[in-house]
């Protein structure tokens, strides 16, 4: 099987980015065609295992970045991974203000300066639902 895989990964390519195939659609990987009414595009399988290593480097991002972190509980970790996924770790370290008051445990201070940004705006009720995931600890269905 290992020679098959790589034949066909020298036959096909392998890109890990989407690229355009010869007859120009979109393809990722090893020749999947994954235009819409054309290839197969991904199996539900597929987007819960490209998800689930997504949501693990949120972890290992957010872990390795904010010593407090882990001693958030389950909700407040959900919220920040979930901020994480949304904005990458590299924009997320940006809201200064709002991280240094989840650093002081003033949960509330962070969700007024997360919703007092730019992403809020863009996202809407996400962040209205995340931002009171944070302030309460609580999971709060959509507001």
């Amino acid at each position: 099987m290992n020679r098959l895989l790589e034949t066909l990964k020298r036959h096909e390519g392998l890109k890990y980015h989407v690229y355009k195939d010869s007859l120009g659609y979109e393809t990722i990987g090893v020749g999947r065609c994954i235009r819409k009414n054309v290839g197969l595009g991904l199996s539900h399988d597929e987007v819960d295992y490209l998800l689930m290593n997504d949501v693990q480097r949120c972890i290992e991002e957010l872990d390795a970045n904010f010593e407090w972190f882990r001693e958030l509980n389950t909700i407040r970790k959900e919220a920040m991974i979930n901020m994480c996924f949304n904005l990458g770790i590299t924009r997320l370290k940006k809201f200064k203000n709002a991280l240094a008051a989840m650093a002081e445990e003033d949960y509330n201070s962070a969700a007024f300066h997360f919703m007092d940004s730019r992403w809020a705006t863009q996202v809407g009720l996400r962040a209205l639902e995340v931002t009171q995931m944070i302030a309460t600890g609580e999971l709060n269905e959509r507001p």
